[in-house]
């Protein structure tokens, strides 16, 4: 486990999980595409996101570190692993990380809405 010095945070990540998120990054799911393209660039708030960030011992789908927010887009798959979702979120909140979730239908089908969400959390956060 490595320990990246962020600002004021030290987030430790897994450093073979670099490979694995450069290639979920370049295989994103048509969801993580429709929010990467309102996230990328400071574009929302003013906020700087990553896409598939190592946290831990796992990838997030986006993070941004001045807020200490994931934000992760759920497929059907995760209807399956409710169970193991839940100590995931639990190691990665131990962190001081906050997690908010859409469903890939959501993002897909109500983009403004999941975005009118988010921002209503990042005031939260702020």
């Amino acid at each position: 486990m490595v320990l990246l010095h962020m600002a004021d945070n030290i987030i430790p990540y897994n450093p073979k999980l670099i490979p694995i998120a450069r290639r979920l990054r370049n295989n994103s799911t048509f969801s993580e595409v429709l929010m990467w393209m309102r996230l990328q660039n400071k574009q929302f708030m003013g906020y700087d996101f990553d896409r598939q960030k190592p946290v831990g011992n796992y990838i997030v789908d986006f993070y941004c570190q001045e807020l200490m927010l994931a934000i992760e887009i759920d497929g059907a798959s995760h209807d399956r692993k409710s169970k193991e979702d839940l100590v995931r979120q639990q190691k990665i909140e131990s962190f001081g990380i906050t997690i908010i979730r859409f469903t890939n239908l959501a993002v897909k089908q109500h983009i403004i809405e999941v975005l009118e969400q988010l921002r209503w959390q990042v005031r939260q956060l702020e």
